[in-house]
């Protein structure tokens, strides 16, 4: 088993950026970015659905999101549900509920802990945390957001 970090595939390299200038494997397969919003899956449950709705059309417009990737958005959304009905579960019982001799911690608790882990694997994986989002190199973004750049590098 090899130690230490995991190494970028090159797409993620062009898209945040090579800062250790580490040689490309020009072997490795390419996934092209996918060009219309996938449809969410139907298991998917209307919260998940309604996440998918908010966060697909953002990781196609940016380039971000390939057909290998859908199965890491499917999670994604599924926790971000899971997290979602924990919590409402938490609210209306509390975080301890009434066991056979006492008050034991919520099982929603423990579900809720582990889908926001798992939002947290599987967004950072999309570039959906402020960390990793921060790390995108999305071509041509800066141009299209950016007011001014019709004022730049013009003669008066």
């Amino acid at each position: 088993m090899t130690k230490g970090r995991k190494p970028k595939p090159t797409h993620l390299k062009a898209v945040q950026g090579n800062a250790g200038k580490r040689a490309i494997n020009h072997d490795e397969p390419q996934a092209d970015a996918l060009s219309d919003v996938p449809l969410p899956p139907e298991w998917l449950d209307p919260v998940g659905i309604e996440m998918w709705e908010k966060v697909a059309p953002w990781l196609v417009s940016s380039k971000i999101l390939t057909e290998s990737d859908v199965p890491n958005l499917e999670a994604y959304c599924a926790a971000y549900a899971r997290w979602r009905q924990a919590e409402k579960d938490i609210a209306k019982n509390g975080i301890t509920v009434m066991g056979m001799n006492s008050e034991i911690k919520n099982p929603a608790c423990t579900v809720a802990n582990e889908s926001l882990k798992q939002m947290t694997t599987f967004g950072s994986a999309l570039g959906l945390d402020p960390a990793s989002r921060a790390r995108l190199a999305v071509p041509g973004a800066k141009e299209a957001n950016n007011p001014f750049k019709d004022l730049v590098g013009k003669k008066r």
